[in-house]
C-alpha cells in the first residue's frame, strides 16, 4: 500500500547556539531552518531561541520559479478503483495523495527536502512545544468563494478525532487535546503532551483543510491551485486551473487529466507513445527504454520507501516468534537489490527508518541472509517442512519478484512456500495483511513519530502485522515530549530495535522513487516524499509543447 506525510525535530544546545548566532548575523530563515536539520524546526526550544513571545518563524514566500502559462498534460498513476476519495481524511494512496495536492492546501507544506515551509500558516508560535498559536493568511478563498477562516481549520485538524470520519491519521490526531478559533484568522491548538513535530505532521496530506462543514467530498472544494471539473472513482479525475489562487502566477497548466494504470509495462508504453505524459513506479528495468528515448528521461530519488514481508503475528504461523524470526533471516537483501531493484535500493535491517534518516540506529546490527539459521528456528517452531501461501502483488512494488527469491531461498531451510501472485486491482482491500503472509508497500513518512504511530503503535490503523508491544507504546509517547536531543535519538533507537527484534514485519530494502517523465514537461524534480514530486508537481510543472 502507498502512503504518504512527514516531520519536524529537536536540536541540541550546541546546535541552538549555532542557530542562534545565525539569526544574528541575518541569515536567512530558509537557511536556519536548513541548518536545524531536514527533520524540521526545534520547537520546544522557541521561546529562548527566537525570542520570548516564542515566535518560531513567520511567512517567507520563495519567488517561484517562471514557467509558461497553460496546457494541459494527462498523468497516469500506479493504481484506480472505485475507493478513490477525494476525502483527505481517507487517502490511502499515490492516486489519492496527488489528487488531495491538486485541490487542497495544508496549513504547513514539505519541500524538496522534507523541510516543513509554511502554506496556509502564516506564522507558527509556541513557548513549550503544547501550546501552539497558528496564524492564517489573509485573502485565501475556497473555490466557492468562500474566505478561508479559523473555523475551517478548526473543522478540518478535529474531524480526524471522529472514528465515524474512518480517517487514517486517528492515532496521530489523538494528541490533539483542544483546538479553538481564538480570531477570524488565528488558532489555538492544545496538545495532550509536548510535540516538536508539529509543523511536519500538519503537512501531511490527510490534515489538508477543507470548508467547515463539507460532508460531500467528491467536489473537491479546498483552496488548491486546481479545482474538480470530473471525478469518476476507478476511471479518471479532470483537474482545471484555479484562476483566484492565492499563490500568484501559480498554477502553469490549464488542465491536468489523471487516470490509472495498473499494468507497469502497460503505463511504460502509454508514456512513450506520448499518451500520457508523467507516470511513476516505474520499474528499475524499464529504465534503459526511457532512458534510450530522446524525449523522455528518469527522476530517481532515494527514499524511505519500503516493500516488506508481512508475518501476522495474530495468526499462525506468525503467532510463534521463533517462525517470525526465521522468515527474516530468508530475505536475501543483498540480492533484492540487485535482482529486483537494478540498484536502485539501499539495504534494509527489518525496521522501517531508513538509513538516510535522522535517528537511523546506526549501532544495531544488521541482519544477515542465513538459511541455515531459519531452518535452525523453523526446526524449533515444530514447523520444518510445512507449506505455506505467500501473497504477493504488482500492487507492491516489487513484491512479486522478491516472493520468488523468498520461495528459493525457503526451500533451503525446508519451507514451502506457494506464491500467490494477486492482481493489483483490489489487492490492497481483499489480500494486504488479511493472509499470514502477504506484502505491504509504505510511502515514506516525514519523521520517525509519524512512521511508528501511523504503522506500528498497538492501536495503528495501519499496524499490518497486529502488532503489540506495550513498550514501544510508551516509548513512542515519552519520545514526543523529550527535549533532550540526545535522549530522544535513544528512545527511537531502542523502538528500532524492538521492531528489529520483535514485529512481525520484515524491511528488506528501501527503494529510490523513480518516475517517467516527457521532457516537455519542465520544473519537474525528484522528491524523497514520493513519486510525483512528493505528489505535489501539480502546481510546480509547466508544459514547453
Amino acid at each position: 500500500m502507498t502512503d504518504t506525510e512527514i516531520d519536524s525535530q529537536l536540536i541540541s544546545g550546541q546546535e541552538s547556539l549555532r542557530v542562534f548566532e545565525s539569526l544574528n548575523r541575518d541569515v536567512s530563515r530558509r537557511r536556519t531552518l536548513q541548518m536545524l536539520g531536514l527533520a524540521g524546526v526545534a520547537a520546544a526550544g522557541a521561546g529562548s531561541l527566537f525570542g520570548a513571545a516564542g515566535k518560531l518563524f513567520a511567512d517567507e514566500a520563495a519567488a517561484p520559479v517562471k514557467g509558461k502559462p497553460g496546457g494541459r498534460i494527462r498523468v497516469a498513476g500506479m493504481n484506480s478503483s472505485t475507493a478513490d476519495t477525494l476525502d483527505p481524511a481517507k487517502g490511502s494512496g499515490s492516486t489519492d495523495y496527488t489528487r488531495h495536492y491538486m485541490f487542497y492546501n495544508g496549513l504547513t507544506r514539505f519541500d524538496s527536502h522534507m523541510v516543513p515551509q509554511l502554506e496556509l500558516a502564516e506564522r507558527f508560535e509556541t513557548t513549550d512545544a503544547t501550546l501552539w498559536v497558528i496564524t492564517l493568511r489573509k485573502e485565501v478563498t475556497f473555490h466557492n468563494g468562500k474566505p478561508l477562516t479559523a473555523a475551517d481549520v478548526v473543522f478540518s485538524l478535529l474531524r480526524h478525532k471522529d472514528p465515524i470520519s474512518g480517517s487514517k491519521v486517528l492515532s496521530l490526531a489523538e494528541q490533539f487535546s483542544e483546538i479553538k478559533a481564538v480570531g477570524q484568522n488565528e488558532v489555538q491548538i492544545r496538545l495532550s503532551g509536548p510535540n516538536a513535530e508539529l509543523m511536519s505532521i500538519l503537512a501531511v496530506s490527510h490534515f489538508l483543510i477543507v470548508p467547515e462543514g463539507t460532508t460531500d467530498f467528491n467536489l473537491g472544494i479546498g483552496t488548491g491551485p486546481f479545482k474538480v471539473k470530473e471525478f469518476k472513482p476507478g476511471v479518471r479525475s479532470i483537474a482545471v486551473r484555479n484562476t483566484q489562487y492565492w499563490k500568484p502566477g501559480l498554477p502553469y497548466l490549464d488542465e491536468i487529466e489523471f487516470i490509472g494504470i495498473a499494468d507497469e509495462p502497460s503505463r511504460i508504453n502509454a508514456l512513450l507513445s506520448g499518451d500520457v505524459h508523467i507516470t511513476n513506479e516505474v520499474d528499475p528495468r524499464s529504465t534503459v527504454r526511457i532512458k534510450a528515448s530522446n524525449t523522455h528521461k528518469v527522476i530517481s530519488s532515494p527514499s524511505g520507501n519500503y516493500t516488506d514481508l508481512i508475518i501476522r503475528q495474530d495468526q499462525l504461523p506468525g503467532q510463534n516468534p521463533d517462525f517470525t524470526l526465521a522468515m527474516k533471516y530468508l530475505l536475501d537483501r543483498e540480492q533484492v537489490v540487485s535482482a529486483v531493484f537494478r540498484g536502485f535500493a539501499v539495504v534494509g535491517n527489518d525496521h522501517p527508518i531508513a538509513p538516510s534518516a535522522r535517528y537511523f540506529n546506526t549501532a544495531l546490527p544488521q541482519r544477515a541472509y542465513d538459511p541455515e539459521k531459519a531452518k535452525f528456528l523453523l526446526k524449533k517452531a515444530g514447523m520444518e517442512s510445512i507449506t505455506m501461501p505467500l501473497f504477493a502483488s504488482p500492487a507492491a512494488t516489487g513484491s512479486v519478484e522478491m516472493a520468488v527469491l523468498l520461495q528459493q531461498s525457503a526451500k533451503q531451510a525446508g519451507l514451502k512456500l506457494d506464491v500467490n501472485r494477486m492482481p493489483s486491482d483490489g489487492y490492497w482491500s481483499n489480500h494486504w495483511a488479511k493472509h499470514p503472509l502477504t506484502f505491504g508497500n509504505i510511502n515514506p513518512r516525514p519523521n520517525a513519530d509519524v512512521m511508528f504511530s501511523q504503522f506500528f503503535k498497538s492501536n495503528a490503523p495501519w499496524n499490518e502485522s497486529a502488532w503489540k508491544n506495550e513498550q514501544f507504546d510508551q516509548l513512542l509517547l515519552l519520545a514526543r515530549a523529550e527535549t533532550d536531543d540526545a535522549k530522544r535519538g535513544n528512545m527511537y533507537a531502542d523502538m528500532q530495535t524492538l521492531v528489529h527484534d520483535h514485529c512481525g514485519i520484515g524491511v528488506p530494502v528501501f527503494i529510490s522513487n523513480i518516475d517517467g517523465v516527457d521532457q516537455r514537461v519542465k520544473g519537474y524534480g525528484a522528491n524523497p516524499l514520493g513519486g510525483f514530486m512528493g505528489y505535489m508537481f501539480a502546481e510546480q510543472v509547466w508544459l514547453d509543447a
